[in-house]
């Protein structure tokens, strides 16, 4: 009994020495944690500036100079000289279309104003010598009347005949299809061998020298165009191409897209553009100043747009969570319609750190 006793007691002291321990670890643990560190951020002051108001549309680019080219003979394609891309001189052979047909038309027309020629010099002589015979009284004046008469109908129809050999040499011509002016070679969709007709298409020249922007702007801001209006041709990523003026308004409404035509002049390069090539041009109707911010200070939170602002207070800045309203892409910049003042400063890094009120320390 006095051993279970003295059991009991040795347990008894064990459990209170646990327990003492136990409580000591857990008023360490209730020790006030030490402040926030405050986060290092790049910030933006954000000023006016000027902000074009824009919209965007689809454009054509157009050649003043472009030409069809189809033939105005039928027969087979016996070569094609050129390429799709070649860059072709005035005057150059593009193609040939089989003349065998034609140059034994053209070789028997030769032959019959030869016979035509030989007619006429034989009543030329014949005319002669009936006037002199009648000059010496040994023909009658109806004689020489007959002479003169064949030698007329002699020299028209030799003259008729070197007509047809004209047109038989002109007709001759069209087998030879040549490059109206210098340019570019479009699409061949012909081969060697096709029997083709003045219905055909050969193929396109286009010059890319001379280039307009097609531009069909909807009929409800037909009020809002003027000539001089500045036009931003751009890449599919935004980059400025070219910047260009309207020089060219159509007083009709296209029915079909609803829209009126403005033409306005290219002078980029040629490695930018190419005839019936379609482009992003901007129409820039106004230019205001507005605020301007960096697309990286935009943080969205269920549709809405914010951004942080570094704020001053007795205990240092913090970044306060500001809703915005924004306006269009300008390169790498939002314009902000409204949500922020002048002067203020954007955070515009660590952003996907931050919260409301957490402190902050700007380093730019």
């Amino acid at each position: 009994m006095a051993k279970l006793k003295k059991l009991l007691v040795v347990l008894f002291v064990g459990l209170s020495a646990l327990v003492a321990v136990t409580g000591s670890g857990c008023g360490k643990t209730e020790a006030k944690d030490p402040a926030p560190q405050p986060l290092p951020v790049n910030t933006q002051t954000v000023f006016l500036t000027p902000v074009p108001r824009v919209d965007e549309y689809v454009a054509t680019v157009k050649s003043r100079r472009s030409a069809t080219i189809q033939p105005q003979v039928n027969g087979s394609l016996t070569r094609i000289l050129v390429k799709s891309g070649d860059h072709v001189r005035a005057g150059q052979a593009l193609m040939t279309i089989d003349p065998l047909k034609q140059q034994a038309t053209l070789d028997q027309q030769r032959s019959t104003e030869a016979q035509k020629k030989a007619t006429y010099d034989y009543n030329t002589q014949e005319v002669e010598r009936q006037r002199q015979l009648y000059q010496g009284g040994v023909t009658s004046k109806q004689n020489l009347d007959l002479a003169v008469q064949a030698y007329e109908n002699s020299k028209a129809d030799w003259e008729a005949s070197i007509s047809a050999s004209l047109s038989q040499r002109r007709q001759l011509a069209y087998y030879n299809l040549t490059a109206p002016f210098a340019g570019v070679v479009g699409d061949i969709p012909v081969h060697i061998g096709d029997y083709v007709s003045p219905q055909t298409l050969l193929t396109t020249v286009d010059e890319n020298t001379e280039l307009e922007a097609y531009v069909y702007i909807p009929t409800e801001r037909a009020a809002d165009i003027r000539m001089g209006l500045p036009v931003e041709v751009v890449t599919s990523s935004g980059d400025l191409i070219e910047s260009t003026k309207v020089n060219f308004i159509s007083q009709q409404v296209d029915n079909a897209l609803q829209g009126v035509l403005v033409k306005a002049p290219l002078h980029s390069s040629l490695d930018k553009f190419r005839n019936a090539q379609l482009v992003k041009a901007r129409v820039v109707w106004s230019t205001a100043p507005a605020l301007t911010i960096p697309v990286l200070a935009v943080t969205r939170i269920g549709g809405q747009s914010f951004v942080y602002v570094a704020t001053l207070t007795e205990d240092g800045s913090v970044a306060k969570q500001r809703a915005v309203t924004l306006g269009d892409t300008i390169g790498n910049d939002y314009a902000v319609d409204a949500g922020l003042k002048p002067g203020e400063r954007v955070i515009v890094s660590g952003t996907q750190f931050l919260i409301d009120g957490a402190p902050v320390k700007p380093i730019s």
